[in-house]
């Protein structure tokens, strides 16, 4: 009984290895389509002098992802968005407004394995956050508030896992250094650090 369910595994493991993989060649590129979600960090700062802990919400919205590689495994990427929305809440006066932005990044990575059938990578870069349609509402509705646009850091990691030659799934994660200086009528009230994980899967196509 053992000697045929060995055969049999074997035959599995070998029909598996077979499978073609998505190998990244220089001068490559791929695209990128999925869903990805921004969930800023717990607890975005504190605004007018500390007294008004501040929080930003979570969003999800479909993405683009375009990577072209100048070395065998090594690509540059960009990721691009539906413009994501978040609410703003502040403790004790509850959503107080919302906005909507843009975060481009654009990442140097390296694909580890890349002519396996899983393939990890590992990337950094750097971001640009754009803010715009900034409303309020509730305890400062009629105000005029503004979020500063920021620059910041980023870091990447996700698995490829290849369908076939031309194709894969891919899970990742990202860390972004996003910070906003925040002005309320005019007058500046402090500093919202988001530094969100975004996180999501696509299908992953290369030409």
């Amino acid at each position: 009984m053992q000697k045929p369910l060995i055969a049999c595994a074997l035959a599995v493991a070998l029909g598996g290895a077979a499978l073609p993989a998505l190998a990244q060649s220089k001068g490559d590129w791929t695209l990128g389509v999925g869903v990805h979600a921004v969930d800023p960090k717990s607890g975005n700062g504190r605004l007018v002098d500390g007294s008004l802990p501040t929080h930003v919400d979570s969003d999800v919205k479909p993405t683009l992802t375009f990577e072209y590689f100048v070395r065998d495994n090594l690509g540059v990427e960009v990721i691009a968005a539906w413009p994501f929305e978040h609410d703003i809440s502040i403790d004790g006066l509850g959503t107080v407004g919302s906005t909507k932005q843009l975060p481009p990044t654009v990442s140097l990575q390296y694909h580890f394995n890349s002519r396996g059938k899983v393939s990890p990578f590992l990337g950094a870069g750097m971001n640009y956050t754009a803010f715009f349609s900034e409303d309020t509402r509730g305890a400062l509705a009629g105000s005029k508030l503004k979020l500063d646009d920021s620059w910041g850091l980023a870091a990447h990691a996700g698995i490829d896992f290849a369908l076939n030659e031309r194709s894969a799934i891919r899970v990742d994660a990202r860390w972004i250094d996003i910070d906003t200086d925040v002005t309320l009528d005019g007058a500046g009230v402090g500093t919202v650090d988001i530094d969100p994980i975004v996180y999501g899967a696509a299908y992953v196509m290369k030409f």
